[in-house]
C-alpha cells in the first residue's frame, strides 16, 4: 500500500507513541519528533550506577489500552511486556502506626477496611457502587469520544448532577465513610493526575473501581519496557522515531497545517500534526499568534495547573526485603498540606510521601543485593517562586531523614546512588507550563469540553493528546486522548 499521507507527530510520551500507531494503522506514514535524546516523555528511563530508574509513571492500570495499541501493529502485548499485577496494589502507612493494604479483589480490601474501621464496611461498598457507576459512564462511555462542541457537555449534565460530580472526591468519600483514614484512602486518588482531592470533581471518584475492574500492574523490566515496546510497534509499522529532533514551530499554509520547523532549520511537510506537547506549549511556542483566535495568550494564562512533583530517584547497597513495591506514607496533615501546595504555593515542613520499590518485583533493576527506588512529594509548580537551586538540597534531605526514621532504617549510610527532579526540571526539560507535572488541572472546569480539545479549534490540521488535553492526564486517559483521533483524524485507507 502506498502511504502518501503524512503525520508528524511532536513528542514521544505515551500519547504521542499511541497517537502514531493509531495513525500507522489508519494508513498514514508517521514520523515522531522527540526532542530529548531518547523515548518516553514523561516516562524516560535513565540509567546510573548500575541501577536504571522509571523517571515518571509506575503503576500501569487498564492495561486493555495497551493491548489494543499492539494488535493495531499485528502482535499481542505478551510477546513483547510482560506485566505483573500487584497484591496488594499498594500500603497507605498512617502517622498513627497503622497502615491499609489496598487491594483489587473486592472480598479482601472488604476485609482490611473491616480490619481498619468495622463500621464503614457498608458505606465503603457504596462508595465503591458509586465509584462503579461514575467508571462507567465517565471512562468506559466517554474518555475515547471527542468533545468538540458544548452540547456534547450539556448532554452529560444530568447524569454529573445524579451521580453527585460536581462535589469534590473527598466530598464523595466522606459521605460514605467516617474515620478519617479510610476518607484519605478513598479520596487521595487525584493526586496521581494532578488534582487536590478536595476540589477535584467526584468524576475522578472513578479511579477506584478503574483499579479494582482492571487491576494494578508493574511492567517487568520498569516502564520503559512499554516504551520500547511502543518504539518498536510504530518502527514494526515502516515508521520513525527520531530523537534530538525539537520542533520550533508548526507551519501553516492559511489556516491549515503545513509541516514543522525543527530548531536547526529542518522542515518536514506534513498533511496531519500531532502534538503531544503541553498544549500552553503547543499554542504559545509553536503557533503564530497571528492565527489563533480561540488559543489566545491572555486564554492561556487564564488556565489553572496542577500542582508539580519532587522525585528523589536513589538505590541502596543493601535490600529492605520489608518494604513493599508500592507505599504510600501519609504526613501529620491532609486538607492543611494540599492548601500550601495548590492554593498558598509554599513549600512546607512536612510533606506525604509516595515510595516505589521496584525492586520488590523486578531485582534486575540494580545491582544484585541492591534495591532500587523513587519517592516522590506533592510540591508546588512554578507559579510558587520557589528558588529551587537552593531548596533542592535541603528538601532532599527532610525527606532522607523521614524515610530513615519511619520506614529505611541506616539509609544515610547505605546510600550510592542519587539523583533529583524538581518542578524546574518539569519547566525546562519537558516544557511543562509553570513545571506542573500534570497539565491543566483536573477540575470540573477544566475538564471534557472545558478542556483544551483534541481538534484544534484554531488550525485545521493540528491535533492535540497527551495529559493537557481530554480526558487528561494518568496512563489511562493519555492512551485515551490518541484514541479520540480515531473519531476525529480522515482515516486515509477510505479516501
Amino acid at each position: 500500500m502506498e502511504r502518501s499521507a503524512h503525520a508528524v507527530v511532536i513528542g514521544s510520551g505515551f500519547g504521542g507513541l499511541a497517537a502514531a500507531i493509531r495513525l500507522g494503522a489508519r494508513g498514514y506514514r508517521v514520523t515522531v519528533l522527540e526532542k530529548l535524546d531518547a523515548p518516553g516523555g514523561r516516562a524516560c528511563v535513565f540509567e546510573q550506577d548500575g541501577f536504571r530508574f522509571d523517571a515518571g509513571p509506575t503503576i500501569i492500570t487498564a492495561p486493555q489500552l495497551f493491548e489494543d495499541l499492539w494488535r493495531l501493529a499485528g502482535r499481542e502485548l505478551a510477546q513483547d511486556v510482560t506485566l505483573v499485577p500487584m497484591h496488594p496494589a499498594y500500603q497507605i502507612r498512617f502517622q498513627d502506626g497503622s497502615h491499609l493494604n489496598c487491594h483489587t479483589d473486592p472480598a479482601r480490601m472488604r476485609e482490611e477496611v473491616r480490619r481498619l474501621s468495622p463500621g464503614d464496611v457498608a458505606g465503603y461498598e457504596r462508595f465503591m457502587a458509586r465509584s462503579r457507576e461514575i467508571c462507567n459512564l465517565a471512562f468506559v462511555e466517554l474518555s475515547h469520544r471527542p468533545f468538540d462542541s458544548w452540547r456534547d457537555m450539556l448532554k452529560l449534565v444530568p447524569a454529573l448532577l445524579r451521580l453527585g460530580c460536581l462535589r469534590s472526591v473527598h466530598a464523595m468519600a466522606a459521605r460514605h465513610v467516617a474515620d478519617p483514614r479510610l476518607r484519605f484512602a478513598l479520596s487521595f486518588h487525584p493526586l496521581f493526575v494532578g488534582g487536590n482531592p478536595f476540589r477535584t470533581t467526584a468524576v475522578y471518584g472513578l479511579i477506584a473501581h478503574l483499579e479494582r475492574k482492571w487491576g494494578v500492574h508493574f511492567a517487568m523490566g520498569g516502564t520503559g519496557s512499554l516504551v520500547r515496546g511502543l518504539v518498536g510497534l510504530v518502527e514494526r509499522q515502516g515508521n520513525v522515531v527520531r530523537c534530538g529532533a525539537e520542533v520550533a514551530a508548526i507551519e501553516l499554509d492559511g489556516r491549515r497545517v503545513s509541516g514543522v520547523r525543527l530548531v536547526d532549520g529542518e522542515r518536514l511537510a506534513a498533511d496531519v500534526v500531532v502534538s503531544n506537547a503541553d498544549p500552553a506549549w503547543t499554542y504559545g511556542r509553536l503557533i503564530d499568534a497571528r492565527v489563533r483566535r480561540h488559543w489566545t495568550a491572555r486564554r492561556l494564562k487564564r488556565i489553572r495547573y496542577s500542582m508539580s512533583l519532587f522525585v528523589w530517584y536513589f538505590g541502596t547497597r543493601r535490600r529492605y526485603e520489608d518494604v513493599p513495591h508500592h507505599c504510600i506514607l501519609v504526613g501529620p496533615r491532609y486538607r492543611e498540606l494540599l492548601e500550601d501546595i495548590f492554593e498558598r504555593k509554599v513549600l512546607a515542613e512536612d510533606f506525604s510521601l509516595y515510595l516505589h520499590r521496584p525492586t520488590a518485583t523486578d531485582p534486575s533493576l540494580a545491582p544484585e543485593g541492591c534495591d532500587a527506588f523513587y519517592v516522590l512529594s506533592p510540591v508546588p509548580n512554578q507559579g510558587s517562586g520557589i528558588d529551587w537551586a537552593v531548596r533542592a538540597g535541603p528538601y532532599r534531605e527532610a525527606i532522607q531523614a523521614a524515610l530513615e526514621r519511619d520506614l529505611l532504617p541506616g539509609l544515610e549510610e547505605v546510600v550510592v546512588t542519587s539523583r533529583i527532579m524538581t518542578p524546574a526540571d518539569f519547566q525546562d526539560r519537558l516544557h511543562a507550563e509553570q513545571g506542573a507535572a500534570f497539565g491543566p488541572e483536573p477540575l470540573l472546569t477544566q475538564s471534557a469540553w472545558f478542556r483544551p480539545h483534541n481538534r484544534s479549534e484554531d488550525v485545521e490540521g493540528l491535533y492535540l493528546v497527551g495529559a493537557g488535553t481530554h480526558p487528561g492526564a494518568g496512563v489511562p486517559g493519555v492512551l485515551s486522548s490518541a484514541r479520540v483521533l480515531d473519531k476525529l483524524v480522515p482515516d486515509v485507507r477510505r479516501r
